[in-house]
């Protein structure tokens, strides 16, 4: 079966403002990154996935674009996207864009020209109504938010799903999809390897029937756009990755985005295993690991059989994984490696944030001044207005703020960690002398080799890429699961949690694969019970 490029790559998002700065300013950029591209290089990874770098006033910090076709001058300029464009791949390393068009920012041309007249030709690139609907805004945390903000001047209402510094656009016309498809083209030109989407389940949404995702016209609109830029029609021969996020889709849904047929998506993000794992399904109530309901998830999204799986712990919006998930204490490495293993053998694309593969923590926030992300300062209000005490908002907001993902990468145990020589956007975490690049570098057993194997696995065997899923009947929290590929099979079995857990097999093991602890005091057993270590994590082939 021939495979795309995408399907034997691991992707690394990088979120630009805090993976390395070039010039003190304190904000990272793309000389920044052009700098760190032999460092992936050694990683081992096929794309980089950019986090929006265009220009923007940074209200949700890039995500708010003003001039898609221009560089935001903190980041440098667009020759030196295109440097970076050109020596990443040199480095046979693809550039993929964050798309963000379902709202631009309110200080974008096409919103100045919208709001001076409601004849202006602009104001239909947006969505007016007289009278405000009972539709929420995203940046509100868990408590009613109006997603209207009423235009004194005209007297009508704009919708912004988000920050109202965010206008959405008004995919029901069809000029917005000419605008949307020459920026794709622009870059594309340029060399760009694809396209993240974000929220694009959003652009079909039905405002008048409050109807958010997956509206009717969704799936047309996607297959307009892949016609009109990146696809087969557009682009003969060119394997785009595209992946949208998804919030709201199943396994059904996400086989129409997927389905090669179909010509929209290569694949999209699906977050039940993160939604899943929210107390109480809510979000600032905290993460609380749940292991069968994530092995049924995990299961769940294996079965797809016309689309394609991404895979990941860890973006620019959720908590460090190892904080989120595992021990980032007594078994930080152990639980890190452990969920790289259980994660990177699944069937589909895995994602790496940056600094996951170095086993980066959760930020120790202590007060809600040292928060900068939108959301959390939002939520931080919503929490006071529906009463909750002062001082259970930080702890709350702490667990699973964004800001923690953001906090800038650990290089080395040099000032700031070697992310800047000037004063960092956000601050570095206090324990970047331990747990850093460097260190990461320099010891053979560390969760950056483990990475490093993991993708390494992938480009050489088949059978990580299109080898069937079985989920194995195990204890609670052992994660346990074949992959069949060509007449063999292959056990994946993970221990997520602090406690010795048995599995018990009647497999024969054959060549042992990976292991994430040292790899003499691995039994080597057939037909009986295997003692597992806290976080113990192994592959290996079956006789």
């Amino acid at each position: 079966m021939k495979t795309k490029w995408w399907q034997k790559s691991v992707i690394y998002q990088i979120y630009p403002r805090s993976f390395q700065d070039s010039n003190g300013d304190g904000v990272g950029d793309l000389q920044g990154i052009i700098s760190r591209l032999d460092y992936l290089q050694e990683l081992g990874i096929g794309a980089i996935w950019l986090s929006p770098v265009y220009k923007s006033p940074m209200d949700d910090n890039g995500y708010d674009i003003s001039d898609y076709c221009d560089i935001a001058p903190e980041f440098g300029t667009v020759a030196d996207m295109e440097e970076m464009i050109a020596e990443a791949k040199k480095r046979d390393i693809r550039i993929v864009m964050d798309l963000v068009v379902n709202h631009s920012s309110d200080e974008h041309a096409w919103f100045v020209e919208a709001r001076k007249s409601k004849d202006n030709p602009y104001r239909d690139y947006y969505i007016w109504r007289d009278e405000p609907n009972n539709l929420i805004s995203g940046f509100t945390g868990n408590w009613p938010g109006s997603a209207w903000t009423k235009d004194e001047s005209s007297g009508q209402y704009y919708l912004h799903l988000f920050s109202k510094k965010q206008p959405d656009l008004n995919w029901d016309n069809p000029k917005v999809h000419k605008e949307v498809h020459d920026l794709m083209n622009f870059w594309l030109d340029k060399g760009v390897g694809g396209f993240r989407m974000d929220v694009i389940d959003m652009i079909g949404k039905v405002i008048d029937d409050e109807l958010i995702t997956n509206g009717p016209k969704l799936h047309d609109y996607l297959q307009e756009m892949n016609a009109a830029t990146f696809g087969e029609k557009a682009r003969p021969g060119f394997e785009a990755l595209t992946v949208g996020e998804t919030w709201s889709a199943t396994p059904e849904i996400a086989e129409l985005y997927s389905s090669p047929e179909r010509n929209e998506l290569s694949m999209v993000f699906q977050f039940e295993h993160i939604v899943a794992m929210w107390k109480e399904g809510q979000k600032y109530k905290g993460n609380q690991l749940n292991v069968p309901k994530l092995k049924e998830v995990f299961a769940k999204w294996q079965q797809l059989e016309k689309g394609w799986n991404s895979l990941f712990w860890n973006n620019h919006d959720l908590p460090r994984v190892v904080s989120a998930f595992g021990n980032d204490n007594k078994y930080r490495v152990q639980s890190a490696k452990a969920l790289a293993i259980l994660l990177h053998l699944l069937k589909g694309t895995p994602y790496i944030y940056e600094g996951e593969e170095l086993g980066m923590t959760n930020f120790p926030f202590t007060d809600m001044s040292q928060f900068n992300d939108i959301e959390a300062r939002t939520a931080a209000e919503d929490l006071r207005k529906a009463g909750v005490a002062e001082a259970e908002i930080v702890p709350m907001i702490r667990q699973v703020s964004r800001d923690n993902a953001r906090t800038p990468m650990q290089w080395d145990s040099s000032d700031n960690a070697g992310f800047t020589t000037g004063k960092p956007w956000l601050a570095v975490n206090p324990n970047y002398k331990e747990i850093n690049a460097a260190v990461n570098l320099q010891e053979n057993d560390s969760v950056f080799h483990t990475y490093q194997k993991l993708i390494q696995l992938r480009k050489e065997n088949d059978w990580v890429v299109l080898g069937d899923f079985e989920l194995l009947n195990s204890a609670p929290n052992v994660f346990a699961y074949l992959r069949k590929f060509e007449n063999k099979q292959y056990l994946i079995t993970v221990n997520l949690s602090d406690d010795e857990q048995e599995f018990k097999s009647d497999f024969e093991f054959g060549k042992l694969l990976i292991h994430n602890y040292e790899t003499e005091n691995f039994a080597e057993t057939s037909g009986s019970t295997f003692k597992m270590q806290p976080w113990e994590a192994f592959a290996v082939e079956l006789l």
